[in-house]
């Protein structure tokens, strides 16, 4: 991804902007341009998921290099919305708190940085409800 693409697509990430199609209802995140089901038939609208939802799946990293060494052990789940979407993400509680149907919701938390002094990336993380 360019960087300037990467900068204009940070607003549907900080606000879990998304796409929903009117003519059958459904909601994706992230955004589509078209509804896979209705195709040309179908009006796409944005709309900003309301940042709840459930774990689906999860798994416990316990190895990891770079960056993410730091976090071990840490949880990747995927996380559906309550509007039906899914996403996979990094979610914050204790290895052992975890479990598939866990009410979760959206946080603003630091992702990394760029070397010891350079820019700090924010984003949006997960945490139980």
């Amino acid at each position: 991804m360019s960087v300037a693409r990467f900068w204009r697509k940070q607003q549907n990430r900080y606000n879990l902007i998304g796409t929903h199609c009117t003519t059958c209802g459904r909601y994706f995140y992230p955004p589509r341009a078209f509804c896979p089901d209705c195709r040309r038939e179908g009006k796409i609208v944005e709309f900003q998921a309301k940042g709840t939802g459930k774990v689906v799946t999860y798994t416990i990293i316990r190895s990891s290099s770079g960056n993410f060494k730091l976090l071990t052990p840490y949880v990747l789940a995927i996380i559906e919305l309550d509007e039906g979407s899914r996403l996979t993400t990094h979610l914050i509680c204790e290895i052992d708190q975890v479990y598939i149907g866990m009410p979760v919701k959206r946080v603003f938390r630091k992702l990394g940085e760029e070397g010891s002094s350079g820019a700090i990336f924010y984003g949006t993380k997960f945490v139980p409800a």
